[in-house]
């Protein structure tokens, strides 16, 4: 995924003319990494002004109507798109796609700091996945391959066999037959179904009512709908807990398993719904061993390949450095996750029994 220059202000005010806006207060939004996000007040209301990245085609709109539609009959709180004054979408002005959406009220946090947020989290993605069931829906515009391990290993070794020169080949090549050899004694997770998932479930992806008290630990809703879509149930729990569980973050070179916040999130997920079918619940166990792993694989490549849209030069001084510290990180957390196995096993029998 490329970098580009960030949307000005001015584009923004620029931007909402498409929905009569324009004389609207405009401030930038931070902490996502992909699209530019700015906070519109206007006598209309509060929104979210978002110039989406390219590699989301414009199509992903449809997704997010139909989705949101769907929640709000459910009675799952949800931000919806704002249709421009033509009545579409989204606007494309100059090739650039422009959304606007309401602004919910509430906080998001990058890291879990009580058990009860995970658990209420988790309940929430729960509902969200419980109100998509049936929703009759032919999703477009999707990523491919996104959780294709196979493809993503392939890469990397075609990485390392084409950049030998690569002043970071000797660690990454080391790191790549440590990664080849995990996925070979991993169990396949094939035949499993596709369920409507979120795509994307980061603990900062999810809105609570407060900042402090009782108030921060009520998940609320669920933002940053361009992944909604078809995916497998262990890959979306095991991407909420790879996300949810480190409590180093991604952007160190060791990782810090808690599996306090994993069985918090598993007994929130598993009381607001219905257990999944025993295929799902068998793959659960391993869809984290598998993310972990692929991510790894994934920033490896990046690191040889020298692209991070999020390169931090405060602290790396290439993209390549601050990628080779997020795959060294995801390898030290699928290390720490296959030896956790057997307790999340006996709480993944407890929770679904």
């Amino acid at each position: 995924m490329s970098a580009r220059a960030p949307a000005s202000i001015e584009l923004a005010r620029n931007a909402l003319a498409a929905w009569a806006l324009a004389d609207a207060r405009v401030a930038p939004l931070h902490g996502g990494l992909i699209n530019d996000t700015f906070a519109v007040d206007a006598d209309s209301g509060a929104f979210v002004l978002q110039r989406v990245h390219p590699v989301f085609p414009a199509a992903i709109h449809d997704n997010i109507a139909a989705v949101t539609e769907r929640l709000i009959a459910r009675g799952v709180a949800t931000p919806t798109l704002i249709p421009t004054t033509g009545g579409a979408l989204f606007d494309a002005p100059e090739g650039a796609t422009w959304r606007l959406m309401t602004r919910m009220p509430g906080v998001s946090f990058a890291r879990v700091h009580e058990l009860a947020q995970a658990h209420a989290a988790a309940g929430l993605l729960a509902r969200f996945h419980e109100a998509l069931v049936d929703l009759p829906h032919v999703f477009v515009g999707m990523r491919t391959g996104v959780h294709d391990t196979s493809a993503h290993l392939h890469a990397l070794e075609r990485a390392i066999d084409e950049h030998r020169d690569h002043r970071l080949y000797t660690e990454v090549a080391w790191l790549g037959e440590a990664i080849a050899r995990g996925a070979r004694r991993l169990p396949a997770l094939g035949g499993v179904p596709e369920r409507i998932v979120h795509g994307d479930p980061k603990l900062a992806n999810v809105m609570f009512e407060g900042e402090h008290g009782e108030a921060a630990m009520r998940a609320s809703c669920l933002v940053d709908l361009d992944t909604v879509g078809p995916m497998a149930l262990h890959l979306e729990l095991g991407d909420m807990w790879r996300s949810w569980c480190n409590r180093r973050g991604e952007d160190e070179r060791e990782a810090a398993l808690d599996l306090g916040v994993f069985e918090a999130a598993l007994a929130g997920y598993a009381g607001a719904r219905a257990a999944p079918l025993a295929e799902e619940r068998a793959a659960a166990l391993h869809g984290l061993e598998w993310i972990t792993l692929e991510l790894a694989a994934r920033f490896a490549a990046d690191a040889l390949h020298e692209r991070y849209f999020g390169w931090d030069p405060a602290r790396f001084s290439g993209r390549g450095e601050h990628c080779l510290v997020r795959a060294l990180g995801q390898w030290s957390l699928h290390r720490q996750v296959l030896a956790s196995r057997p307790r999340r096993a006996e709480l993944l029998r407890a929770a679904w029994a």
